[in-house]
C-alpha cells in the first residue's frame, strides 16, 4: 500500500471518530461555533509546538493560497457541523460525501487532473455505496421530513470541502503541510470567536474531554490528509475517502446503537470496492512517490 493511501485511511479514522465526538456535543447543547473554535484552539497549539521543534517558519510561501484554503475550509466544516446538528446522521452524512464529484471537477478545471474513467468509476461506486450505508429507506422516509435549509446548506458544505481540497493539493507543493494546518486553524478562530464571545456555553468535565477528543483527533486527520494529498491527486484521494463513512457506520452501530441492514452493508462493500479501484490507480500512476 502506498504511503499517500496509507495517510488517507488514517486520516478516515481519524475523521470519524470526530465525527463521533461533534455528534455527542451538539446532543449536549454544545454550540457548533464553540466546538469549532476549542478544535481549532488545540490544533493550533499542537501546530505551534510542532513547527517549534522543526524549526519550520510559520508563515508559508503561498499566503494568498493558505489564507484561501483556510476560508473554504472553515465555511465547509461549519456546514458540516451544522449539518449533523440539525439533520439525521445518516442524512448529513450522504450530503457531505458529494463532495468528490466537486472536487474532481475542480482539479480538472483549475489543476487540470485528468478524469481517467477508473478514477470516475471509483466515485460513481462509491456514490452508490454512501447511499446504501446511509440507509435505502431514507429515500424514501426521512428526505420527506428534511426541511430545504439543512440540505442546502449541506450540499454547499460539500462544495466547499471539494474547493479546499483542491487547494491543499496545490499548496503541498510549496507549504510544509503544518504551516496549511495552522492558516486553516487560525482562520476558524477568526470566524467563530465573536459568535462564542455572545453565544458560548460553559461545557461539563465530559463535554470538556470530548473536545478536546475532537481537537486531537483533527489534528492528526489534518496531518495525514495534507500528507495524503501531497501524494495522490485530488480526484483519486477523495474517492478513497469514501472509506470514512464505512467508519461513521460502524460508530453509529457501536456506540449509538443504530442497527446495520443488508443495503448497510451491502453499501460498504461498495465503498470498499471503490477504494480499491483508487488504490489500483494510484499504484499505477503513482508509483515514483510511494
Amino acid at each position: 500500500m502506498s504511503q499517500g493511501v496509507r495517510s488517507l485511511l488514517l486520516s478516515c479514522l481519524a475523521f470519524s471518530l470526530m465525527t463521533v465526538c461533534v455528534k455527542q456535543l451538539s446532543q449536549g447543547g454544545i454550540p457548533t461555533q464553540q466546538t469549532i473554535l476549542i478544535r481549532a484552539l488545540i490544533s493550533l497549539a499542537l501546530c505551534l509546538f510542532a513547527l517549534r521543534r522543526e524549526n519550520i517558519s510559520p508563515w508559508g510561501h503561498q499566503k494568498g493560497l493558505l489564507v484561501a484554503r483556510g476560508v473554504t475550509g472553515i465555511l465547509a466544516l461549519f456546514c458540516f457541523f451544522e449539518s449533523i446538528a440539525n439533520m439525521p446522521l445518516a442524512s448529513a452524512t450522504v450530503l457531505r460525501y458529494t463532495y468528490p464529484t466537486f472536487t474532481a471537477l475542480t482539479a480538472w478545471l483549475w489543476l487540470r487532473e485528468p478524469l481517467k474513467r477508473n478514477i470516475l468509476a471509483a466515485i460513481v461506486v462509491g456514490w452508490l455505496g454512501i447511499t446504501l450505508v446511509a440507509r435505502p429507506d431514507w429515500l424514501n422516509t426521512e428526505v420527506s421530513r428534511l426541511t430545504p435549509l439543512p440540505v442546502l446548506v449541506a450540499v454547499l458544505g460539500a462544495m466547499l470541502a471539494g474547493v479546499s481540497f483542491v487547494t491543499i493539493r496545490k499548496l503541498s507543493k510549496s507549504d510544509h503541510k503544518l504551516v496549511i494546518i495552522l492558516y486553516f486553524q487560525l482562520v476558524s478562530i477568526l470566524f467563530v470567536l465573536p459568535f462564542v464571545i455572545t453565544q458560548g456555553v460553559w461545557p461539563n468535565f465530559n463535554q470538556w474531554l470530548l473536545l478536546c477528543c475532537v481537537g486531537g483527533l483533527t489534528q492528526l486527520g489534518q496531518i495525514w490528509l495534507t500528507e495524503g494529498l501531497g501524494f495522490i491527486p485530488a480526484a483519486r484521494a477523495t474517492s478513497i475517502n469514501y472509506v470514512q463513512v464505512v467508519f461513521s457506520a460502524l460508530w453509529a452501530y457501536w456506540i449509538f446503537s443504530e442497527q446495520l441492514n443488508s443495503g448497510m452493508i451491502l453499501g460498504g462493500l461498495l465503498v470498499l470496492g471503490s477504494t480499491l479501484i483508487s488504490i489500483s490507480a494510484t499504484n499505477k500512476g503513482e508509483t515514483t512517490k510511494t
